[in-house]
């Protein structure tokens, strides 16, 4: 039986108290510490599990006392703090978005495999139980419409919706797809602060297949819901009451049996009423009860002690982030139907001028600042 893994949170925030409480009971880990830079949130999470508590990551303990870390602060300290625990040797669950931008993605993906360290991603959809027959059963899908929307949370205000919410899509997507888009359009808006909080993305995929994603973190009416075509089979995923359906053709219909033109009035209606049974067949799944995220951290585990592949590692991290920044920079460049296309009123502000709160170019400050 292989040892625990002894391991870190670093963020005492939302998730991190999730992770926090689940790898306190897991038979796979012994949870040493909990790093934030504010005492009362650290000390919260650190007295409820029974772990100790630092301020800074550059206190924890040295010499192999720790194995491994999984970093749950705001995206713009994701980077700074991921370099720095893998130049410690340590293995990383770094929760989504693996980065604030592409070139700090490559960077963690390269410095992950020059120190031989598991990277893992935390795209926690894709241990959804709802995509676990989607994953078994389709393969070259031809268009993908998801929507993804829910109310302002008041958490991850450092990014926009795209990096927030869009970005489990855009790694179902790529995922789905196996290719990387060729052609991207999108718009967005931005609501409540600097950053988009609405968006709609198209991406043409190599091959043909299309997806058409929507994000929206300022909606009243909660909508999680993903739709795949494929030549011969419709799937309908609702991750908010917990079903898939599979709609295929029967053999019938693929024989092409059913020539409506050549129907009497009183075939049609007996056609119609038996179409989702004799032409189409749908089948229904319900989805299994689980922890999703308990899922990804014993993956997290499996791949630090077999060497076997996580689910979702640096480099499919790493590709989502690349798309989101390119449906970002379409964003910024789109104008709208009647607008002086001098006017940048009417358009979204570049990721590059949105102000971000100054800090100190030293690393040690970053880190302390990551909570």
């Amino acid at each position: 039986m292989s040892k625990k893994i002894k391991i870190a949170v670093v963020g005492a925030g939302h998730l991190g108290r999730f992770h926090a409480r689940l790898l306190s009971k897991h038979p796979e880990y012994e949870l040493l510490a909990v790093v934030d830079p504010s005492l009362p949130a650290r000390t919260s999470v650190a007295e409820e599990v029974g772990v100790k508590s630092y301020e800074s990551i550059d206190l924890l303990p040295e010499g192999g006392e720790i194995n491994a870390a999984v970093i749950a602060t705001p995206t713009k300290y994701h980077c700074e703090i991921g370099e720095a625990l893998l130049k410690k040797r340590l293995h990383l669950l770094i929760e989504k978005p693996l980065a604030l931008n592409l070139s700090q993605a490559d960077a963690l993906v390269s410095i992950a495999a020059t120190e031989n360290r598991v990277l893992q991603v935390g795209h926690i959809e894709r241990f959804n139980p709802a995509l676990k027959n989607v994953y078994q059963q389709v393969s070259q899908p031809h268009f993908i419409d998801a929507r993804r929307h829910g109310g302002y949370s008041f958490r991850s205000t450092d990014i926009g919706v795209v990096l927030d919410l869009m970005i489990h899509d855009v790694d179902i997507a790529l995922s789905l797809m196996k290719s990387k888009p060729i052609r991207i359009d999108a718009v967005g808006s931005c609501v409540v602060g600097p950053h988009e909080d609405i968006a709609t993305a198209r991406l043409v995929f190599e091959g043909g297949g299309v997806a058409n994603l929507s994000a929206s973190r300022v909606s009243e009416k909660i909508e999680r819901r993903m739709h795949i075509w494929g030549s011969q089979y419709l799937v309908d995923v609702d991750y908010t009451e917990g079903v898939t359906r599979f709609t295929r053709s029967t053999d019938t219909l693929k024989r092409g049996q059913l020539d409506p033109d050549c129907l009497c009035q009183e075939e049609k209606k007996k056609a119609q009423e038996s179409f989702f049974s004799e032409w189409l067949q749908t089948e229904k799944f319900e989805v299994e009860a689980c922890n999703a995220l308990d899922d990804e951290l014993t993956d997290f585990a499996t791949a630090i002690n077999t060497g076997q592949p996580v689910r979702v590692d640096g480099s499919a991290g790493r590709d989502a982030v690349a798309v989101c920044e390119q449906i970002l920079e379409r964003m910024v460049q789109h104008v709208w139907d009647g607008a002086d296309r001098g006017d940048q009123s009417q358009r979204l502000p570049s990721p590059a001028t949105i102000p971000v709160s100054p800090a100190s170019h030293s690393a040690d400050t970053l880190r302390r600042r990551a909570g």
